[in-house]
């Protein structure tokens, strides 16, 4: 296995994530206080919080909370669920059940650096670029040109990180019936899924509509709840899940007890946690979207179609580097430049930086950010 490189997001930000005063590049949602989620719990679950044994959990995850994350889904059941210390876990596990050193993948570009890193710690990989000039779409058929007899798993994350791009229906259609005519694994990267404004309409999930779709999902993005570190892969294929349970015992082995009930009390009041994150990202949307009509000299703004991240282009003097770096120095203002999305596979855009609005406090960051501009 080829060691895996310096993970250069997560780098950046150990330096800089609780050293800025304003996190302007947040890829979660607006998070909560433990009492905070407490009071959205039924009594008996609250109680059981409060009674939990310390000690260890099932490596599948709890019944109960396996139960409830598949009914996010339309057609999947408990016993298709296997839930991760994170989605983290989740993609090193799958890349490494699904692929072996003479098989082949398919990523898009660009992407969550691991996305395409531990993939590339195992097998050939292609890399299939998403066009900026078409709304960030992905062109199936440069998907199709890159099949090869080998491969085995086509890699996808709609809403995307860091576009915000939403795959349209047809497209996405077409991407399974693709997968499906190969016998190719689709594996989709879903953890933005529930969330954008108010009105967004959702793809379908992978493990729904496809027989060998495995679908990531976790409490990180949309649920706000990162500090939980609960993800899950559902998948029709439970041969397949056991394999990855397997490997799951040379890793974490099993979650943490106290996250996994509160996972499970988020999880049954999601329609509360939603309408309030939707209800900020729309917020937030309309104010970036008035900020960026105000600096058209700087910045060029794409709305993105979902999720809580965008990806907008800087234009103004210098890299986007220094812009990034002077503005997190001299204002605070913690902005992620794209050199931390730069792919070995397919050349990506070095003059965009990725912004987060997921957050209730994106007014005072945003408005920290103008007062830098016109300093």
């Amino acid at each position: 296995m080829t060691t895996l490189p310096d993970f250069r997001l997560e780098t950046y930000f150990s330096r800089w994530e609780f050293a800025a005063r304003y996190h302007l590049t947040a890829s979660d949602a607006q998070s909560m206080r433990v009492d905070e989620l407490l009071a959205l719990a039924e009594p008996a679950d609250r109680e059981a919080f409060q009674s939990l044994h310390l000690g260890y959990t099932q490596t599948y995850g709890a019944p109960a909370l396996r139960e409830a994350i598949a009914g996010t889904y339309d057609t999947r059941g408990a016993d298709d669920v296997l839930c991760f210390a994170g989605a983290e876990e989740g993609i090193y596990i799958a890349m490494r059940v699904l692929l072996g050193a003479d098989d082949h993948a398919i990523v898009v570009t660009p992407n969550y650096q691991s996305a395409e890193t531990v993939p590339l710690s195992i097998c050939e990989v292609t890399g299939v670029p998403l066009d900026p000039d078409d709304r960030w779409s992905l062109d199936i058929e440069r998907v199709a040109a890159a099949i090869r007899p080998k491969t085995r798993v086509i890699s996808i994350n709609f809403p995307h990180n860091p576009t915000g791009k939403m795959l349209e229906r047809d497209r996405y259609d077409a991407l399974v019936a693709l997968c499906r005519r190969h016998g190719i694994w689709l594996f989709s990267d879903e953890v933005y899924r529930p969330l954008g404004p108010p009105g967004t309409e959702h793809l379908p999930q992978a493990a729904d509509v496809y027989e060998r779709g495995i679908s990531l999902g976790v409490m990180s993005k949309a649920y706000g709840l990162p500090g939980l570190r609960i993800g899950w892969i559902a998948c029709a294929d439970r041969a397949l899940l056991q394999k990855m349970e397997r490997y799951k015992h040379y890793l974490s082995i099993c979650n943490s007890g106290p996250s996994e009930q509160l996972a499970l009390i988020a999880l049954k009041a999601r329609d509360t946690i939603l309408e309030k994150n939707r209800r900020i990202v729309g917020d937030n949307l309309t104010l970036l979207d008035a900020f960026f009509a105000e600096w058209p000299e700087h910045f060029d703004w794409y709305r993105p179609d979902g999720g809580c991240v965008a990806f907008p282009r800087y234009l103004g003097a210098g890299t986007v580097e220094a812009f990034a770096a002077d503005l997190v120095e001299q204002a605070g203002v913690l902005l992620l430049p794209a050199e931390h999305y730069r792919s070995e596979l397919a050349p990506t855009p070095i003059d965009r930086f990725r912004i987060g609005f997921g957050r209730a406090d994106c007014a005072v960051a945003v408005a920290a950010l103008g007062d830098y501009l016109r300093r």
